[in-house]
């Protein structure tokens, strides 16, 4: 019950189908009675008619009646349908008291025109006529079968009522679904929408009752892109202000590196050069992340794997170098539809964290493979790892994984969602040993270039 009147607060398709059906069953009901009433009425009018006529036939023909006391069987005879035609006053003479006499006892004392009398238990209708020579006659059949016949035409007559009303709620039902169909399509068009995508509604075939609500929405997305775009432009003017002073900070610092000064001023020196070094690193990185959070995207053309992830190693070989971490490619090349810059800048930050949180002596493979319809992309290392519980999050800006002593800005990740999410991708994390549960695999589909025509 509470799932029921649940539906009816929440669901407006619901509550409108189930007001026309309920409406529907109302007038049908109350039809289909007066269409029963009404049938039966007529049928038991056309019963009369019929004795009217017998009536009528009897005295143009000026028939005689007489009453014989053995009568050979007659084919069609039947004694419920039969229709008796006597003199009133022959009532009095009747040879019995029972319905199957001839002449039946009837009382004399009847009025002229339609009446019901109860003959040895069964009911008859009368119909009591004078004739003009003064005669007094009476029709008179058996009820029960007029009334059976009544009965089986009124039920006759409520067949379209049975065949039609429940063709009518399924229509109905369906119509309504359909009117609300254009709702339900709006609704999954914004749900296959990615976080970034604010494009307008196209509302031109929307009902007029839902366009306004479409068109809301779209001023609404429309201040939402203006505000998302203030503030990736306020990130981009900010780290563009920030460069010049930290490139200026770094070239004082690499002119005081020359000087003589003694071990702890050239210790501290170090450790400046490395806070200069990660701002440097963390303006790229904004600049990185207000680029790709962009609606702008660039032209897509089918372009190697194999071609992006050496050049992400040349990029990274040397600070893999140093930690002698085993940096290979596997898998068979396949190109992909995808801007070669976008690709790039999202594998070399997934290899650049993989480099930075695996340790000295570790391994991190590149992999690449087909998958039905999709290439997918890996990167595979034997670093830590990121708890199941964490995978969510690591997505955020700025956030990083509680425990973690590496050093960086938290963005990586964010730069690398919102690339995949423009270029279509999904993304998928998980262990890279699943035995141990230790490592990272990062696992990137994307849907292949179409094949060109030969």
């Amino acid at each position: 019950m509470d799932g029921f009147q649940r539906r009816m607060k929440d669901s407006v398709q619901f509550r409108l189908s189930l007001a026309l059906s309920v409406t529907i069953l109302i007038v049908a009901l109350l039809a289909g009675v007066f269409a029963f009433v009404s049938a039966y009425d007529e049928a038991l009018e056309m019963q009369d008619n019929t004795l009217k006529q017998v009536a009528a036939l009897f005295e143009r023909q000026q028939m005689s009646l007489h009453y014989p006391t053995h009568t050979p069987a007659i084919a069609g005879d039947n004694e419920e349908t039969r229709v008796v035609v006597q003199y009133l006053a022959d009532g009095a003479i009747a040879p019995g008291t029972n319905d199957n006499s001839l002449p039946l006892p009837l009382p004399g004392t009847l009025q002229d025109g339609f009446s019901t009398v109860s003959v040895a238990g069964e009911e008859f209708r009368v119909l009591v006529r004078t004739t003009a020579s003064g005669q007094r006659i009476a029709i008179a059949q058996e009820t029960e079968s007029r009334d059976r016949d009544a009965r089986e035409s009124a039920w006759r007559g409520l067949i379209p009522f049975v065949i039609l009303i429940p063709a009518l709620l399924l229509v109905v039902a369906d119509l309504v679904r359909k009117l609300f169909r254009p709702i339900a399509a709006l609704s999954a068009e914004i749900d296959r929408r990615d976080d970034l995508d604010m494009a307008p509604i196209d509302a031109r075939h929307l009902p007029t009752e839902v366009r306004s609500f479409a068109l809301a929405i779209n001023r609404l997305l429309g201040r939402v892109a203006k505000s998302m775009e203030s503030q990736r432009r306020f990130v981009a003017d900010a780290a563009h202000e920030l460069r010049s002073p930290l490139t200026a900070l770094s070239l004082q610092a690499e002119r005081l590196a020359a000087t003589n000064m003694s071990e702890l001023a050239r210790e501290r020196l170090g450790k400046l050069r490395q806070g200069i070094d990660r701002g440097r690193n963390l303006i790229d990185q904004l600049l990185a992340l207000a680029s790709a959070e962009s609606s702008t995207s660039t032209a897509q053309a089918p372009i190697s794997v194999h071609k992006v992830y050496r050049a992400v190693l040349e990029d990274l070989l040397p600070v893999a170098g140093r930690k002698q971490i085993d940096l290979g490619v596997e898998g068979d090349d396949c190109e992909i539809a995808v801007s070669e810059f976008d690709l790039q800048t999202l594998v070399k930050n997934l290899v650049d964290n993989a480099v930075r949180y695996t340790p000295p002596g570790g391994k991190i493979d590149l992999l690449v493979f087909q998958e039905r319809a999709a290439v997918v992309l890996q990167v595979r290392d034997t670093g830590p790892g990121i708890p199941e519980t964490e995978r969510e999050r690591v997505f955020d800006a700025f956030y990083r994984v509680p425990g973690s002593e590496e050093i960086g800005s938290g963005l990586g990740l964010s730069i690398v969602r919102a690339i995949a999410n423009r270029v279509g991708a999904t993304l998928e994390l998980d262990d890279a040993d699943s035995a141990s549960k230790t490592g990272l695999c990062v696992s990137l589909r994307i849907s292949k270039a179409p094949t060109p025509a030969a």
